[in-house]
């Protein structure tokens, strides 16, 4: 099957159940798909062709009956968590050819469910800055991919596999998910383990997950233990209440977000939607401060090794970080800790009123040039509200590139907001104007 790396995870397993597609097979051609798309899009930190036929051909020998759920399904890793036979290098200088001998919790719950893990995609420094690796955007080779899951996104984005973990703090899954067009889920805080990778903030961190389906994403939350407490009434555009958000920072939008917005708009409700502007309280408009401070006191004490190893061979803003050098007092740090801790509860009864929320994922379409990642301006008030988020694709900015939107539940509503986001994704990929040339 020469063009089997466009499947979609839920496709490649149906094959490879009724013996349609051998994971060997599966495996050549998305190696053949990265090698004609490695020099431009250069997503992958660590890619062992040898090793990924090795465990293909193990997997293959499994008999059906004691196969896992992600039987053979590839997924690429993020340079920040841990792979028992894969370096981990961070991106940085202190940790080349580091290698861990554990997998992650992430990373040993889907090896054991079958999964095919199939290499380590590109970050920034420790996922901590916003200087790009060298990365690029497969649909522009000449913009960002977004950080700090740079080469998880650009990976899932231009069909190297289907499915990608990638970490946020503060827009690091949904940025990336936006600007390569792909789903991306950064889901409640706490909903999945972060035992076996580099921690930035213990407040803020969350690991994400990309796909080009809704059902990816629900299979692969599955595995990992995402699970509501009840199960979502959910039947449909048809009849449900949304909520648009812009938040404190709307005036940051570019015109593909603002476009984007108000076709989301339009599109939900002609097909039977009631959409509502929802207006925050005022002590909302506090979040995006807020967030800045919880990242640098946790930075403060997440990067204090590496400083004290040799802070010359780390970038300067996690120098910053330790040093304090943008002054916040432990009482501001504390008064942000508070305060966001005070809003988590009140977004929920806010979001709870709608079959979700809708809101931006970024400013705009991803940027010219791949030094910077580009803006997290949209996403750092849902990561520290630990809220589920959800990248929807299907719209376009003025350059044709894509521009996704987010929905975002209560906390612990994670399988509801996958359904929701599998009817309202439908109707933005069919409807929103934006369709992938790759």
């Amino acid at each position: 099957m020469a063009e089997s790396y466009r499947l979609t995870a839920t496709e490649a397993l149906k094959l490879i159940k009724s013996n349609e597609l051998t994971v060997q097979d599966y495996a050549r051609s998305l190696l053949s798909r990265i090698e004609s798309r490695d020099e431009t899009v250069k997503a992958w930190a660590y890619l062992n062709e040898d090793l990924v036929l090795e465990e293909a051909r193990k997997l293959d020998e499994i008999p059906p009956d004691q196969r896992g759920p992600l039987h053979g399904v590839a997924i690429g890793v993020k340079d920040v968590i841990y792979t028992k036979d894969m370096p981990t290098e961070h991106n940085s200088p202190l940790y080349i050819k580091s290698q861990v001998p554990v997998d992650a919790a992430s990373v040993a719950i889907l090896r054991a469910a079958g999964a095919l893990i199939f290499g380590k995609t590109t970050t920034t420094e420790f996922a901590s800055t916003v200087v790009g690796p060298p990365t690029c955007n497969p649909h522009d080779p000449t913009r960002t991919p977004g950080g700090s899951s740079s080469g998880s996104g650009a990976a899932v984005g231009d069909f190297q596999v289907p499915i990608a973990l990638g970490t946020q703090t503060g827009g690091s899954t949904i940025r990336p998910g936006s600007f390569n067009g792909v789903y991306a889920l950064k889901p409640t805080w706490g909903a999945i383990s972060r035992e076996g990778q580099k921690i930035y903030s213990v407040i803020l961190d969350t690991l994400g997950i990309y796909g080009r389906s809704v059902e990816d994403l629900e299979i692969l939350a599955e595995v990992l233990g995402v699970k509501d407490d009840v199960v979502s009434g959910f039947e449909g555009v048809s009849g449900a209440k949304f909520g648009v958000v812009k938040g404190p920072v709307w005036k940051k939008a570019g015109s593909g977000t603002i476009a984007a917005m108000d076709k989301a708009k339009t599109l939900l409700e002609s097909h039977g939607a009631i959409v509502e502007e929802v207006e925050l309280p005022a002590e909302f408009d506090n979040m995006p401060d807020w967030h800045a401070k919880i990242m640098a006191g946790d930075g403060r004490v997440a990067f204090l090794s590496e400083y004290r190893v040799d802070k010359t061979r780390i970038h300067e803003s996690l120098v910053g970080h330790v040093e304090g050098v943008k002054g916040y007092s432990r009482a501001e740090e504390l008064a942000a800790f508070d305060g966001v801790a005070m809003l988590r509860p009140r977004i929920d009864e806010i979001a709870g009123r709608y079959a979700a929320i809708l809101t931006p994922s970024v400013p705009d379409e991803a940027p010219v040039g791949i030094e910077s990642t580009g803006s997290a301006a949209f996403n750092g008030m849902w990561t520290a509200l630990h809220v589920p988020v959800i990248n929807i694709p299907g719209f376009k900015g003025e350059n044709a590139m894509p521009v996704g939107l987010s929905l975002v539940a209560p906390r612990y509503h994670d399988q509801h907001l996958l359904n929701v986001s599998k009817a309202v994704g439908a109707i933005f990929e069919k409807e929103g104007g934006w369709k992938s040339s790759l």
